[in-house]
This record gives structure tokens, sequence and C-alpha cells, in this order.
């Protein structure tokens, strides 16, 4: 089990995640984004803007691999 942050994620706040594979971890993170959309929340608009921009220039997937690495590099929860 390792742990990131939503804001280690891209997001915008302290909220942990943990999950066996970095797959999972960007599971929750995601469903964490939608309930933020919905609830309107400045801070994580914002990141998703930010995001939307990393797609459109074609930086994500790179943007992608270097997450999934530091999840790899993350210890293990213990």
């Amino acid at each position: 089990m390792k742990t990131m942050t939503c804001e280690e994620l891209g997001g915008a706040c302290g909220l942990e995640f943990q999950a066996e594979t970095f797959e999972e971890i960007a599971d929750m993170s995601m469903k964490h984004g939608m309930e933020m959309f919905l609830k309107a929340d400045g801070p994580h608009l914002e990141a998703m803007e930010e995001m939307k921009a990393m797609r459109a220039a074609g930086d994500v997937n790179e943007w992608m691999e270097q997450k999934r690495a530091e999840f790899g590099e993350l210890p293990e929860d213990y």
C-alpha cells in the first residue's frame, strides 16, 4: 500500500489516497476530482484547468508517466 495526496497528483488539497497500484490511486484521484467539480470547488477547478491545458499541449502522457514513476519510488505504508 502506498500513499499520494491530491496535490501530488495535480489537485488542490492534501487529501490522501492509499492504493496498491498507480492505476487504483489515479482512479481515486479522478473520483475525488469529480466530487470537487460537482461542488464547484475553486482551487480544484483551477487545478483542472491546468490539467486541461496540459492535455491540449499534449504533455499529459509524459506527466502521467512521471507520476507513475513517483508512485513506484514511494516506500510501502506500514
